[in-house]
Order: structure tokens, then C-alpha cells, then sequence
């Protein structure tokens, strides 16, 4: 296999694209950190923080998972099984996309390199989390859930209570929507043993277990609005998320999972650069 095409079957083994998703609920902490724009050299070091934080776990994820990916009719067309990666390549990329990270939170600030390590041992350990609990949709929810206290920290070197309340916001939106795509698999992790809220409690609970994850996200986010006391433009992008997460939940239903990536994928992504755009318009409106 060519360069190019070795970066291309890397770049879709790591679904770069879906960085879309946490990528905006960091920027909005980082602008709401800075009372505007960050530093351009700091707003840098966090876009490479966390492309490298994910491409690092997204590697991980499927090195560990290769032998489960084979076994599932929905995977197993995945880089490692499909032959296209091998499992050393895959190792030595997480490996140097971790090395990366670390230095790129060197660059920020001390404390964001003191707790380097821990965002790792999520972001790495969520690929463990399926085999033993239930609950795994929370721990990746966390792993992305870390991104504005993280970019918080970049940019003031210290941690303010407030933004863990966004911090828990998008846990829960992970989390819910986590629990969604993992009704796709029902079938098999019930098979292979692997655990999730859909095969602990069934696809229909699953499904009210989602939408009141999303019920808490967007309470938490009218807390975090009131925190940092939004203007109309902070309280609109609040309102766009709860209409883009009922119409996300109105295409999907336990008995009819086919526009289901378009929820997961599409329907998350425009969530989260609205909910940015409006914060944005709301920090500069304040400036």
C-alpha cells in the first residue's frame, strides 16, 4: 500500500471527521476562558491537543477491538480485520499521536502537562470499558466531556468550577447518543458478551435511557448559561441544541434504526457548531 493511501485507510480508520464533535464544546470554553479570541499560538496548541488526544484513543480503540471488530458483521470491514492496517502500525500510531499530545499540552501550560497522563488513561482505558459495564457510554462521554475543562485549563492555567458543569453536559450528550448507536449491535454484544444499555435493558429502555440523558445535558447547559450569564444570542444557541437533539431522537425509534447515522454522525456534528456559533456571537456581542 502506497503513502497515500496508507494515510487515507488512517485518516478513516481514525474518523478524523467526527473531531467535529468535541472539537466545538472546547473552543467555546477556550473562548469563553479568554472573554474573546484565545492567543492565536495557544488556540493552535489546542486544536493539535486535541486532534492527537483522539487520534490517539480512535487508534486504540480499534488495536484493542480488532478481533471483536472481525467477529461483527458491522466492522468487519475495519482497517486491522480487512488486512488493509496491521496491529503494530496501529500501536506505534497511537503511540506517537500520544507522544504528540503530551507535547502539545507541554506547550500550553504545567498543568495541562501534569494532567496529560490522566486525560490519557480515559481516553485509552474507555476501550476496556464494554467488557466490564454497562455504563461504557458514560465513560466515553467523559472522554469527550474532558475537552472544555481541558481548554479551559489551556488557557487560564487553572481549573474554574463552572466549566465542569459543561463538562458534564456534554458527558451526557456522548453518553445518550453513545447508547443509540450501540443498539446497532445488540445482537452481537449479546452473543459475545460485551455489555451496554441496550442489551442490559433492551433497545425500547434503552432509548428512554438516551432521551433522559439528553434531558440532563440540556438542564445542565441552562445551569451553565445562567453560570456565565449568557446574552439572547448564548440562550438561542441552547434552544437550536434542544430542537436539533428532538429532531434527532424523531428519526429514530427502537423498531426503526436506519437513519440512525444520520442521527449519530450528522444531527451531533451541526449540535455542536451551533451551540459554538451562538456562544461565539454571544461572547463577542459582551466584548
Amino acid at each position: 500500500m502506497g503513502l497515500a493511501a496508507k494515510t487515507r485507510t488512517t485518516l478513516e480508520m481514525i474518523k478524523w471527521e467526527h473531531s467535529i464533535f468535541a472539537l466545538p464544546f472546547a473552543l467555546t470554553a477556550a473562548l469563553l476562558a479568554a472573554g474573546g479570541l484565545p492567543a492565536l499560538p495557544t488556540l493552535g496548541w489546542i486544536l493539535v491537543a486535541m486532534v492527537t488526544a483522539r487520534s490517539s484513543a480512535m487508534a486504540f480503540n480499534r488495536w484493542v477491538d480488532a478481533d471483536l471488530d472481525a467477529a461483527n458483521p458491522r466492522t468487519k470491514t475495519r482497517a486491522i480485520p480487512a488486512g488493509l492496517l496491521t496491529r503494530q502500525f496501529v500501536l506505534g500510531f497511537t503511540v506517537l499521536t500520544g507522544l504528540l499530545f503530551v507535547l502539545a499540552s507541554a506547550e500550553l501550560n504545567r498543568l495541562t502537562l501534569y494532567l496529560s497522563p490522566a486525560v490519557l488513561l480515559v481516553l485509552l482505558g474507555y476501550s476496556y470499558m464494554k467488557r466490564v459495564t454497562r455504563w461504557s457510554h458514560l465513560v466515553l462521554g467523559l472522554a469527550l466531556g474532558l475537552a472544555p475543562s481541558a481548554a479551559w485549563i489551556a488557557v487560564r492555567g487553572s481549573l474554574d468550577v463552572r466549566i465542569l458543569v459543561l463538562t458534564a453536559a456534554v458527558t451526557l450528550w456522548v453518553g445518550g447518543f453513545d447508547v443509540l448507536y450501540a443498539c446497532q449491535d445488540f445482537d452481537h454484544d449479546r452473543k459475545v458478551g460485551l455489555h451496554s444499555m441496550p442489551q442490559s435493558i433492551g433497545i425500547p429502555a434503552a432509548f428512554w435511557a438516551a432521551r433522559l440523558m439528553h434531558l440532563a445535558m440540556l438542564g445542565l447547559l441552562v445551569w451553565f448559561a445562567r453560570l456565565f450569564h449568557f446574552g439572547v444570542a448564548g440562550w438561542l444557541g441552547i434552544a437550536a441544541a434542544a430542537l436539533l437533539l428532538g429532531y434527532e431522537h424523531a428519526i429514530v425509534s427502537p423498531k426503526d434504526l436506519r437513519r440512525l447515522n444520520a442521527a449519530f454522525f450528522t444531527m451531533n456534528g451541526v449540535i455542536a457548531m451551533v451551540f459554538l456559533c451562538f456562544v461565539a456571537t454571544d461572547v463577542w456581542l459582551r466584548r
